[in-house]
C-alpha cells in the first residue's frame, strides 16, 4: 500500500465545516419539528381513545343483541 497522503488544511477545515453545520441544522430542525410530532401523538390518542370506545360500544350492542341459549 502507499503511505497516505497528507489532506489539505482547507480541505480538513471544509470537512469540519460542513460536519459542524450539519449538526447545528439537525438541531434547529429537530426544534422545529418537535411541537409538531407531540400534537400529532396528542391527536392520535385521542383518535384511538374514541375508536377503542366506539368498539367497545359496538361489542357490548354485539353480544346483547345476539341470541344464544347460555341468557
Amino acid at each position: 500500500m502507499a503511505p497516505p497522503v497528507s489532506v489539505s488544511p482547507l480541505i480538513k477545515t471544509a470537512r469540519w465545516s460542513a460536519l459542524l453545520l450539519g449538526v447545528l441544522y439537525g438541531k434547529q430542525r429537530f426544534e422545529y419539528l418537535k411541537p409538531i410530532a407531540e400534537e400529532e401523538r396528542k391527536v392520535e390518542e385521542a383518535e384511538k381513545a374514541a375508536r377503542e370506545e366506539q368498539e367497545r360500544i359496538a361489542k357490548q350492542l354485539a353480544e346483547a343483541n345476539s341470541d344464544t341459549i347460555l341468557k
